[in-house]
Order: C-alpha cells, then sequence, then structure tokens
C-alpha cells in the first residue's frame, strides 16, 4: 500500500505484501461502492497524519529523536531519517524476526547512520528489549517522540493502558516528550458501514480488533491516568494532513493521538 501512493522504496515491497493487498481489494471496491471506508484510505489517512504531526514536531524544535514501536515494514523512518539526516536520530523497534527482516530492509535501501532497528518488546516492563532500556540509549536532554501506528487495536483495554503508562513513564525522562498514535472510539464506529467493516477486517487479520473506549472523553481520562498532560485526538477524516476531501470521504473512524509529557 506504501509503494503504490509514493511512500516507500521498492526494498520495502514483498510479495506477501502484494497478495495481501490483491485479496482485500475486491472487498474494498464494495465498499467505495456504497460509499463507504476502505481499509487503504483509512491507513494512508492515519499514516499521512501522524507524519504531519510528527515533521510539525520536529521542524519547531521539540523533537530530535524518534522511537517507533512495532514499525513493521513502514517506510516511516527510512523517510524521515533521509529527510531530517543531521538533526534526527530514528530508532524503530520491534520483536526480533520482524527487527532482523528490517535491518535488511533498511540497509539496501540505504539508510543512513541516524536510523537503527532494534529488538524491542512493549509489553516487557523492563530489562533488556523493554521501551525504557532502548530509550536509556537515547540522549535525555533533546525531546523523544514514541510513535505506535496500527498496534493499539489489537490489545485489549488493560494492555493498551498498561502500554500508554510505560511510554509516559519513559517521556518524562527527556527534555520534551510526544505520543503519536492512532486509536479506534466505539463511538465513531457505530455506523451501518462500520460495523459491517471492522468484523471483516477482523476476519481478514485473523484477530479481533478492538473498541476501547466509548469516546474521546473517556480515552482522554485514560492517557491522563497513565501519565499524559497536554493531549489532543485529531479525526483523520476531518484533518486536511490526512489527504484531500475525496480521500477523507473515505475514511471513518480513525482518531490520531497528540500526547504529551514535561
Amino acid at each position: 500500500m506504501w509503494r503504490r501512493n509514493g511512500l516507500s522504496h521498492p526494498a520495502f515491497a514483498t510479495a506477501e505484501g502484494r497478495r495481501a493487498y490483491l485479496a482485500l481489494e475486491p472487498m474494498m471496491a464494495g465498499s467505495r461502492a456504497l460509499g463507504g471506508p476502505t481499509l487503504e484510505r483509512n491507513l494512508l489517512a492515519r499514516h499521512r497524519l501522524i507524519d504531519h504531526l510528527l515533521e510539525r514536531a520536529i521542524e519547531n524544535g521539540r523533537v530530535a529523536q524518534v522511537l517507533e514501536i512495532a514499525a513493521g515494514l513502514s517506510p516511516r523512518g527510512w523517510r524521515f531519517a533521509r529527510r531530517y539526516e543531521d538533526r534526527l536520530t530514528y530508532v524503530e523497534g520491534d520483536l526480533p524476526e520482524m527487527a532482523e527482516r528490517k535491518r535488511a530492509i533498511v540497509r539496501r535501501a540505504g539508510a543512513g547512520e541516524n536510523l537503527r532497528v532494534v529488538d524491542l518488546d512493549a509489553l516487557r516492563d523492563d530489562g533488556p528489549g523493554s521501551i525504557g532500556a532502548v530509550a536509556a540509549t537515547l540522549d535525555p536532554r533533546q525531546g523523544l517522540a514514541v510513535i505506535t501506528e496500527g498496534l493499539l487495536v489489537y490489545f485489549d483495554r488493560a494492555t493498551v493502558t498498561g502500554l500508554w503508562g510505560r511510554i509516559a513513564g519513559t517521556l518524562r525522562g527527556f527534555a520534551h516528550g510526544l505520543c503519536l498514535a492512532d486509536l479506534r472510539l466505539a463511538s465513531d464506529n457505530s455506523g451501518l458501514a462500520e460495523r459491517a467493516f471492522v468484523p471483516l477486517l477482523s476476519a481478514f487479520v485473523r484477530g479481533r480488533l478492538h473498541m476501547h473506549f466509548a469516546d474521546a472523553e473517556e480515552a482522554e481520562t485514560a492517557l491522563r491516568a497513565a501519565g499524559f498532560g497536554e493531549l489532543a485526538l485529531h479525526p483523520a477524516n476531518e484533518h486536511p494532513a490526512a489527504g484531500s476531501a475525496k480521500a477523507r470521504a473515505g475514511v471513518r473512524g480513525v482518531q490520531v493521538i497528540e500526547a504529551r509529557t514535561g
């Protein structure tokens, strides 16, 4: 999907990614025909909106380091490390098998020394491979952004709030702390098209997708309890950075969290 939309390098393309996209295309075409949401537009909207918020934090001097959790085959680290080669350190973390695969890909893509891929288990409270241990290799005098994209929907509420607590606790050790993540709220996914879309997507990824919070107020309460202060939830279908008005018309139920500490 990233390659089709000019966001990635050829080294990131995989045969299984192409097969998955082609398998999903009939479902997306049907949803488009009915005026409903599509996975492609939802993914692009959240990706572009997170990009925009990260770019803004870098440009205003608040963030000079990024830790992206469960980065998978996302091209964001490669793009941002190249764009801000002299002013940004970008660390991507994932479970060992995916991290090893990603290291080979970014080598083929010609990534610079300011991009590195590490083994990371976001559910570990401490020790090697935990969020805190990886963050300890970074400079606390500079701002740090922690990003999760496409991860929270796979976890139950207790796991998500625990993850937020670990992220907030880590960010408090830096000059400026920013968390960017996507979130689906039950109130945003109550329409007929959304109720049909979520089970289909769950079947495709072979796992349940969780709606953790009823509305924005409940999500913000949980974020504050986890240790975040300044908060904003950005509906992707309303934000110009998420794409053209036509593209955003096919986006449903996606919010992007912008949460700060310190």
